[in-house]
């Protein structure tokens, strides 16, 4: 019998993409809050989601430098479970209840790739870089104090899709609305046959994440830029403004995904 939870399934399963679940991850991360264009938030949508009228377009752009594990220590592989992601969330409504849509979403590993393609979300292949905070002081690292800056760029297909700075200003005191909004993504397979009549699956679908912990939040002035690229529409929400920035280290755990309707 073919073992593996994903492909590739083979006789021992040690060459599956993932674990089983639970998945187990840890990460710092970048954060700018901005606001884009209502008619570009709004064309982004899937159905039976709609634009927050309150938010007037806004969004939040990610940086997250990642460490994966299931629970056999896999972080102790890791050239296979840790990598570097890009994300935009979409504030919208989901039957009147304010959610998180994720429009875009980049990484650099294949692992990564495949956890987030059987969660709907819309990941491609990137290279995404952050400056890092580390423990002993350097000029190579900035220290989480006033006046620190943070950057992180996003590149695809030899284009930079995002650029994005981060100046801290203070610890933040509460966390932002976005990491209280659920995030929503839209779980879809084609279907590959002569006669392709419909997606083998095309669901709006909710992340479950479990034992969220933030840790080390500072908040600052935010900058984002995406700039216009060749065959891609990133830029179509590019800031109309931005808002704050936000420098963390964030760790959950993920082993549900919630279907909220058949599409």
């Amino acid at each position: 019998m073919l073992k593996g939870f994903h492909v590739p399934l083979t006789a021992k399963g040690l060459s599956t993409l993932n674990p089983t679940p639970p998945w187990h991850y840890s990460c710092d991360l970048l954060s700018i809050e901005f606001w884009a264009n209502p008619r570009a938030v709004t064309a982004m949508l899937p159905s039976a989601l709609s634009i927050d009228p309150r938010s007037e377009g806004r969004a939040s752009a990610f940086f997250c430098d990642w460490q994966f594990s299931g629970d056999n220590d896999e972080y102790l592989d890791p050239a296979r479970y840790q990598y570097r992601e890009f994300f935009i969330l979409l504030d919208c409504l989901y039957e009147e209840q304010p959610v998180s849509y994720c429009a875009y979403m980049f990484v650099d590993n294949d692992a990564a790739l495949a956890r987030g393609w059987s969660e709907g979300c819309p990941k491609r292949i990137a290279s995404v870089y952050q400056t890092r905070h580390h423990a002993a002081p350097s000029k190579a690292s900035p220290p989480l104090a006033a006046g620190s800056r943070f950057a992180a760029s996003a590149s695809a297909n030899g284009q930079r899709l995002a650029d994005a700075l981060v100046t801290l200003t203070a610890p933040a005191k509460d966390f932002p609305e976005f990491a209280q909004r659920p995030i929503v993504n839209l779980l879809h397979y084609p279907q590959l046959t002569r006669r392709q009549t419909a997606p083998t699956i095309h669901q709006l679908v909710m992340n479950v994440p479990r034992d969220m912990r933030f840790e080390s939040p500072w908040v600052g002035e935010g900058h984002l830029s995406l700039p216009i690229c060749y065959g891609e529409e990133v830029s179509d929400l590019a800031p109309l403004r931005c808002g704050y920035g936000l420098r963390a280290s964030m760790s959950y755990t993920v082993d549900d995904l919630r279907i909220l309707r058949d599409l």
